[in-house]
């Protein structure tokens, strides 16, 4: 098992800058990869960002690159995504999420935090 806690969510206006962080435990970490994914209300969850605990090899979408940046802290099993440049359309529930870093599907997921943009 692994247990994933979300924090760093608010309001923010169109330009600003957010740093959400996930707290991770339980299994061997170093054997998973991390993401961030996002839902906005009526549309279906999106990929934002991966990294894995090991190599820190990086991944992200299209409409968060130059902007967004995952980094993770194996001492603290800490994962982050530093939100720069922040739109009204980055308005979402953002999730981080764990899978086993040689498979695809995330099995694990935090509760989520609010992310609000505002003009």
């Amino acid at each position: 098992q692994v247990q994933l806690v979300e924090s760093g969510g608010g309001s923010v206006q169109a330009g600003g800058s957010l740093r959400l962080s996930c707290a991770a435990s339980g299994r061997t970490l170093s054997s998973y990869a991390m993401g961030w994914f996002r839902q906005a209300p009526g549309k279906e969850r999106e990929f934002v960002a991966a990294i894995t605990w090991l190599r820190g090899i990086t991944s992200s979408s299209e409409s968060v690159k130059g902007r967004f940046t995952i980094a993770r802290d194996n001492a603290k099993n800490s994962v982050y995504l530093q939100m720069n440049s922040l739109k009204p359309e980055d308005t979402a529930v953002y999730y981080c999420a764990a899978r086993p870093v040689l498979g695809t599907e995330y099995t694990y997921w935090g509760q989520g935090t609010q992310v609000t943009v505002f003009s």
